[in-house]
C-alpha cells in the first residue's frame, strides 16, 4: 500500500467487529489489479474468505477465488496448524506419513498446547514461504495478504522469535523462527491496522501502532472502515446539535420532497438530525486521533447492504483511487 514498492506481506489486523477480513480482501483484489498475482491467508479458522468471496470453505491447498481488473489473479488459503506441522515434519525431518501417524497419537495437539508459540511459527511459516516461493525467474505471488489475528494479539502472533526461543535455541524450529523473523521485521513486511470512528477501536488502533513500533515491526497503513458521509452541511451541525434547526425551513424541505409536513415530522427530524450531528462530531475527534497516529490513512465507505464480490470490488477501487496502491 502507498509507497511500499518492495513490501511482499501485507499483514492486515484490527479490532474485532472494525471489519479486517473484508479490508484484507479488498487490499488483495486492489494488489492484483493490472495482472498481478495475489494470495490471501487467513490463519483463525473461520472461513471469513471463503464468506467474503463467496467461495466453498478454504482447505489447506491455495485456490483461485477471484480475477482483478486488467487480468489479475487472486487465490486464498485457510492455513491450518495441524496441516501446517504435518508440512514442517515432512520438509524438515523427512518424516512423510510417520509424521501424520503421529498426529493420531495427539502429537500436534500436544506439541502446540506445552509450546502456543510453535502454533504461530507454523502458521506464520506458511505465510513465510508463499512470499519466497519462485516459479522460474519470478515470485510465484507478486505479494501476499495474511488476514492474522486481532490487534490485541498481533505483536505475539509476528513476534514469532519470542515465542519459541523458549522451546528451541537451536535446530530447524529456531532456525525457521529466525527466518520468519527476518522477515517480519524487515521493509518488506507492512502491517496495517484497520479501525472504525468509535472510541475503542480507534484506542485500541493507537495501542497496536505503539506496541508495534515497539516490537521493530514495521507498521503500513491506518484504513478506516464503513465510514458514513454526512447527511448535514457543516454549517447545520452545531444548530442541529443543540435541537435548533429552523421549524420553518424543515416544514418547506418535507413540502418541496413531497412529504408528510406536520409539527409532528418536523419533532421526529430534528431529533435524527441532533443525532446525527453528535455522532458526526465524535467521528471528527476520532478521524483526528487516527491522523496523528503519523501513518496514511485510508477510508472505505460503508455498505450498507452487506459485502458480496462486487462490493469488494469497489472496495478494492476506493483503495486504489486514494493512491493506497
Amino acid at each position: 500500500m502507498g509507497d511500499w514498492e518492495g513490501v511482499r506481506l501485507h499483514v492486515v489486523t484490527g479490532k474485532g467487529g472494525t471489519g479486517k477480513t473484508t479490508v484484507a480482501g479488498a487490499l488483495a483484489m486492489a494488489l492484483a489489479a493490472g495482472g498481478r498475482r495475489v494470495l490471501i491467508a487467513e490463519v483463525e479458522e473461520r472461513q471469513g474468505l471463503a464468506q467474503l468471496f463467496d467461495v466453498p470453505p478454504l482447505a489447506y491447498e491455495e485456490q483461485r477465488v477471484a480475477s482483478a481488473p486488467g487480468g489479475g489473479e487472486v487465490y486464498a488459503l485457510a492455513i491450518d496448524a495441524r496441516e501446517a506441522m504435518h508440512e514442517y515434519l515432512a520438509m524438515f525431518y523427512r518424516l512423510g506419513r510417520a509424521g501424520r501417524a503421529l498426529d493420531k497419537l495427539g502429537f500436534v495437539d500436544f506439541a502446540t498446547t506445552i509450546a502456543p508459540g510453535l502454533r504461530d511459527v507454523l502458521l506464520t511459516g506458511k505465510a513465510y514461504e508463499a512470499t519466497r516461493r519462485r516459479t522460474g525467474d519470478h515470485f510465484a505471488y507478486d505479494a501476499v495478504v495474511l488476514d492474522a489475528p486481532p490487534t490485541g494479539r498481533v505483536v505475539r502472533f509476528l513476534d514469532v522469535t519470542t515465542s519459541v526461543s523458549s522451546l528451541a535455541r537451536v535446530g530447524p524450529i529456531n532456525r525457521q523462527a529466525n527466518s520468519i523473523t527476518d522477515l517480519i521485521h524487515s521493509p518488506r513486511t507492512a502491517v496495517h491496522v484497520v479501525t472504525l470512528l468509535e472510541d475503542m477501536p480507534v484506542q485500541e488502533t493507537s495501542d497496536a501502532v505503539t506496541d508495534l513500533h515497539a516490537a521493530g515491526i514495521p507498521v503500513g497503513a491506518v484504513v478506516v472502515n464503513q465510514v458514513r458521509p454526512p447527511h448535514l452541511a457543516a454549517r447545520s451541525l452545531p444548530a442541529a446539535r443543540r435541537r435548533r434547526l429552523d421549524h420553518d425551513d424543515v416544514l418547506a424541505g418535507l413540502r418541496a420532497a413531497g412529504l408528510p409536513a406536520t409539527d409532528a415530522v418536523v419533532g421526529l427530524l430534528t431529533g435524527e438530525a441532533a443525532d446525527h450531528a453528535e455522532r458526526t462530531a465524535l467521528e471528527q475527534t476520532q478521524r483526528a486521533l487516527v491522523d496523528d497516529l503519523g501513518r496514511p490513512v485510508y477510508e472505505l465507505p460503508r455498505v450498507a447492504d452487506g459485502i458480496d464480490p462486487t462490493a469488494l470490488y469497489e472496495l478494492a477501487d476506493a483503495l486504489a483511487e486514494q493512491g493506497a496502491v
